[in-house]
């Protein structure tokens, strides 16, 4: 499954945000925005593993070019098929699930030519396809971690790539660390069973449901907790509260009063460490500080009740 539940919140956070900022607070149509954004970071994963698929036959295509040339030198007579008969891409290739969702999803990369290009040019001059072209074995695991090395080296932090993410989709940039990490893991279970296995965007029903709550809630209720938080830092201008910060905290309170079987901690954690990428340097504190005082005193007041093995603990779900 593609989603946790961290990026679940985070996903969550972005809708509530661009809601909250463009004055848009109609429930249907910001759940849909939501639900459209988890879809589409299993549309990017598929879209980063046809790579795959497209670095093999540009080295399939040079290979050929390079045979029937007039003149051919004695390295392109001779030149190494292993790279384009790679078994991992094979694999890709005789999926059906594999080729159905990049289909249906127009996730081919015939029109990023100039990248793949790019990309194949860094690969082939690495030290691993090196070593990988120059060693006479042939191995499934061998073939995989190939792969393995290409996604972990070579993509994240590409201003080219994100720049062609961005003009595909909005929200495909911030999902790229995470689904790079996921392609890297599946790959890794890929070598071991020697099958792809499917995807999905939720690991279960009530994932999916933790996503639609959480963000009606915190939708509904958002002006309610926001005061509560304006009230709370009586030595603040309300306009000098970070605006990402208030939302953190909203949600957070959402969060904490309407899903009693996730613990306290475990809400404050989640809500604190996503401020540290998408909020200041003294937004961590900040989060903390008030979002652990306000639960303390819903408990109090009883509008926070938690169920199960405790306030402080893991999380349930």
């Amino acid at each position: 499954y593609m989603l946790s539940r961290r990026l679940i919140r985070i996903k969550a956070f972005k809708v509530l945000y661009a809601a909250e900022s463009s004055g848009e607070p109609d429930l249907a149509a910001n759940e849909k925005f939501l639900m459209q954004s988890c879809e589409q970071t299993l549309e990017l994963y598929y879209f980063l593993l046809n790579l795959a698929p497209a670095l093999r036959n540009l080295a399939a295509e040079k290979l050929e070019i390079g045979k029937n040339k007039f003149n051919p030198t004695e390295a392109e007579k001779e030149a190494n098929p292993k790279f384009i008969e790679n078994k991992f891409v094979e694999l890709l290739e005789s999926s059906p699930v594999f080729l159905k969702k990049c289909e249906n999803g127009k996730l081919g990369w015939a029109e990023y030519d100039v990248f793949v290009k790019k990309l194949y040019a860094s690969v082939v001059s690495s030290d691993y396809y090196q070593a990988y072209m120059a060693n006479p074995g042939r191995s499934f695991k061998e073939d995989c971690k190939l792969f393995i090395s290409i996604y972990e080296n070579e993509l994240e932090d590409d201003e080219m790539l994100e720049n062609l993410l961005e003009e595909k989709s909005i929200m495909w940039v911030d999902d790229l660390g995470f689904v790079l990490n996921e392609i890297i893991s599946a790959i890794r279970t890929v070598a071991k069973t020697e099958s792809l296995p499917e995807v999905k965007v939720f690991k279960n029903e009530d994932d999916e449901q933790f996503a639609r709550h959480l963000l009606k809630q915190s939708l509904l209720h958002y002006d309610e907790y926001n005061s509560i938080v304006e009230k709370s830092v009586p030595n603040w201008d309300p306009d000098r509260i970070v605006a990402s910060d208030a939302i953190l905290v909203a949600m957070g309170l959402a969060e904490a009063v309407h899903f009693p079987t996730i613990p306290v901690k475990v809400t404050i954690n989640e809500y604190v460490e996503i401020s540290k990428y998408y909020s200041t340097p003294g937004s961590r504190q900040f989060v903390n500080g008030l979002l652990d005082s306000l639960i303390r005193k819903f408990q109090d007041e009883g509008t926070v009740v938690k169920e199960g093995r405790g306030l402080y603990q893991g999380e349930t779900k």
